[in-house]
């Protein structure tokens, strides 16, 4: 989902896992530890200023990737603590925006909906949506899909009793530092291509124009 303005994106993630809404927020409310269960997106987190007594106001610095082939550098600061049923998150940096997370018990299963309104201000993002932004939301819907992943793994493996079946649960998929690269070029030169068909285009059809142009002075002069 999309806004009008080109560098506005607006995405709506819906998860659905296993366990309590408690379990939920203690994983993601935790910002220093995404790298570790969910490395696939958060390659480092540093604290830049604790929580309040409230739990507001804490603020870090995050480097984020997808499968495209470039990294997004933002800080992050909980403006808003409904624990256990989810928080709101201010972004400033290559992206700038609000993120809601919001956690709702439904028996055994967490229903987990993430809103994320941004405008893009990464040089790259800003330059490109035009052209890319299906790629680029297609970029972050990836990232999130792995992150539903992740957290059930991370579920499983913090409910696990003894090593044997702490270690029976499957590492988190990893960053990928490739795939998107065919991609973005290729997209790239398809639209270079179209601005380079449409050019020639506009200028036989200028051409035509004129011919035609002179044909009718030519016929007039005649009569």
């Amino acid at each position: 989902m999309t806004d009008a303005n080109t560098n506005d994106y607006h995405f709506i993630t819906t998860w659905q896992v296993e366990g309590t809404c408690a379990e939920v927020s203690d994983v993601l409310a935790d910002p220093l530890d995404l790298p570790r269960w969910w490395p696939a997106v958060y390659l480092k987190v540093n604290e830049i200023r604790p929580a309040d007594a409230l739990g507001l106001g804490r603020s870090v610095r995050l480097k984020t990737k997808g499968w495209l082939p470039y990294t997004l550098a933002w800080d992050s600061t909980v403006v808003e603590s409904r624990r256990p049923f989810g928080y709101t998150i201010e972004a400033r940096g290559d992206v700038v925006g609000r993120g809601v997370w919001t956690f709702g018990q439904r028996g055994a299963i967490v229903d987990i909906t993430y809103d994320w309104r941004i405008r893009a201000d990464k040089p790259l993002l800003r330059q490109l949506s035009f052209l890319l932004k299906p790629v680029f939301e297609a970029n972050h819907r990836w990232a999130m899909a792995q992150g539903e992943t992740s957290l059930r793994l991370e579920l499983a493996r913090r409910r696990a009793v003894g090593e044997a079946e702490w270690n029976a649960v499957p590492p988190p998929p990893g960053p990928v530092t490739y795939a998107g690269i065919a991609i973005v070029g290729g997209a790239a030169l398809v639209g270079v291509m179209l601005a380079c068909l449409l050019a020639r285009a506009t200028r036989r059809g200028s051409r035509r124009d004129d011919s035609s142009a002179r044909s009718s002075r030519a016929d007039s002069r005649e009569l």
